[in-house]
């Protein structure tokens, strides 16, 4: 499957590599004979979902595989020098010195003690001549070329100082500051708002264009291989099934599997119908138009909700205030879909958090959240335990929000006992049975862990625990971002069914627009902690009338 290229223009040359990996009783190949070439100034997109192989294929090219795996066929060449062959010394020069990373989450690869000035000094200093002042020139001038503002003041400031967008900012100075020939991004945009996504893809365009860098792109978006892929390799269980140029895979996918996985994409065009090429069509006509869905009743009305975050305490320093969400009001019906929408640090999580009075204490909040005609923001003691059962959230990761160490069947179990007490234990079983059966998760669930499960499986969990109250209202605070294309597809499809089987009302909160496409009957836009855009999803989607509606609208990478 290798590409016919012209050998001067091949920065890097993987040829029939295979990784294996110890399991407790045997060895496992887990990547297969793989071979592609990445050109100077074009961009090769190796794609796939978790667990397809597609990171340890970088890591081995780079040789920083984890110790339980090995390298057990193959070759690579890295700017026409053999990796496989050159002692560990050279290999810390190549690395950042030919291939630059950059890798997924900024924050667990910057060093928290050090300033990014002295990090990205540190790359100057190993790969190149330059000493003294010349190198400091040199970071203040990556800082500047990726777009941090005040470059030259903020030098000697810590990772933390900075938004998620502008550490991932950081990260490419660092892997570009030695001027490698090669760049290797492992998921370089999946955490960040489409703005931002669309910034760091411009800034990547442009500098490829400049340096005539080769781009290793490692994604499961496959909107983002469209915008910037020259090429594409699919792959799938540690094999790589299909490789052509991007037109081509996208226009004529191949094989069986890259066209499941288009099919599974979320779009407009694809509202009311299930996702994915075997789904089992949804019972009814989901398409409500907004006169239909304003016809029904109100389970949760927003009247001049205010969220400020308390700021400065103690002997010398008065107590304030910082606005975060400034009179937002909005509606949510039976039934209904609401998508909240906005960039990063808009008040989205804010609003949520403040609605589910997980900032007692922490914020002040004023204004009316009505919740089957009950003060949500007021409700204390039995009157909030009772509404707490009505609204219930599913969290964007669900490893994080389950406890590791109760089995799947005490965690649906511990709502129900806390919020429906009467409940018997007989009753509470039924139900927790029910649940796993809605869900579409295996029959023995209740007696596994969280770990023994996939990603998707443990997000059907964390919906089945939020389920198993019955509540009226169930928050989606990014339930999907961090899943792949056909498991976000299944997790899609099962909370439309839900919806249609239950009435529940969701209120939405993405910066997906392919979810928000396919799955929002109404759509509200925040900016700067105010709603700027409300209306139906027609309206705002394919006539918006804000200007950060038109921005964001105008970031997103399409199929």
């Amino acid at each position: 499957m290798s590409q016919t290229l012209q050998p001067n223009n091949v920065l890097l040359d993987v040829s029939q590599l295979s990784v294996s990996v110890a399991t407790e009783d045997q060895a496992k190949e887990v990547v297969r004979q793989v071979e592609f070439a990445v050109q100077q100034g074009r961009t090769f997109a190796l794609v796939g979902e978790s667990g397809s192989g597609k990171s340890l294929t970088a890591q081995a090219i780079v040789r920083l595989l984890p110790d339980a795996a090995w390298i057990s066929s193959g070759d690579v060449s890295l700017a026409g020098e053999a990796v496989f062959d050159v002692p560990e010394q050279r290999m810390q020069q190549l690395r950042g010195g030919q291939a630059g990373m950059i890798f997924q989450e900024p924050s667990t690869c910057l060093n928290p003690i050090m300033s990014i000035g002295e990090q990205i000094a540190e790359t100057i200093r190993l790969h190149s001549q330059l000493r003294g002042d010349a190198v400091w020139e040199k970071v203040i001038w990556w800082l500047e070329r990726v777009g941090i503002p005040n470059a030259r003041e903020r030098l000697h400031e810590y990772p933390f100082q900075f938004s998620g967008g502008q550490r991932q900012r950081i990260m490419i100075a660092m892997a570009l500051a030695a001027e490698p020939t090669l760049l290797i991004a492992d998921e370089p945009t999946t955490a960040l708002d489409v703005t931002v996504q669309a910034q760091i893809l411009d800034l990547l365009a442009e500098i490829q264009q400049e340096m005539g860098l080769g781009i290793l792109l490692i994604t499961h978006d496959l909107a983002v291989v469209k915008r910037i892929a020259h090429t594409v390799a699919l792959m799938k269980a540690g094999n790589i099934v299909e490789i052509s140029p991007a037109e081509q895979f996208f226009a004529h996918p191949d094989h069986p599997y890259a066209q499941e996985l288009l099919a599974a994409i979320p779009t407009y065009e694809k509202r009311g119908q299930p996702l994915g090429l075997g789904a089992s069509p949804v019972s009814a006509v989901e398409n409500n138009d907004a006169t239909d869905v304003a016809s029904r009743t109100p389970v949760l009305a927003l009247t001049g909700v205010h969220v400020s975050y308390w700021a400065g305490s103690g002997w010398l320093r008065k107590r304030r205030s910082i606005p975060v969400v400034t009179d937002v009001n909005l509606c949510l019906h039976q039934g209904e879909t609401l998508a909240l929408l906005g960039a990063s640090g808009c008040g989205k999580t804010t609003l949520a958090k403040a609605l589910l009075r997980l900032l007692d204490g922490q914020a002040h909040i004023q204004g009316e959240a009505l919740l089957d005609g009950q003060n949500l923001l007021a409700a204390q003691g039995q009157q909030l335990k009772a509404l707490r059962s009505q609204i219930q959230i599913v969290f964007q990761d669900p490893y994080a929000s389950l406890n590791p160490r109760m089995l799947v069947g005490d965690i649906l179990d511990e709502g129900i006992r806390a919020l429906h007490p009467h409940t018997s234990k007989e009753q509470r079983h039924t139900r927790i049975k029910t649940l796993l059966d809605q869900t579409g998760l295996p029959a023995n669930s209740a007696e596994r862990y969280p770990h023994e499960f996939s990603g998707g499986q443990r997000q059907r969990v964390a919906i089945a625990r939020a389920l198993a109250v019955e509540p009226k209202v169930l928050l989606c605070d990014e339930p999907t971002s961090a899943l792949d294309v056909s498991v976000q597809a299944q997790i899609l499809n099962l909370l439309r069914q839900l919806q249609q089987d239950s009435g529940m009302a969701y209120l939405f909160i993405t910066h997906n627009f392919g979810v928000v496409e396919y799955l929002a009957d109404s759509v509200a836009v925040m900016h700067n902690g105010r709603i700027a855009e409300y209306g139906s999803a027609e309206d705002v989607l394919l006539h918006p009338q804000h200007e950060s509606t038109k921005q964001l609208l105008a970031s997103v990478p399409r199929l």
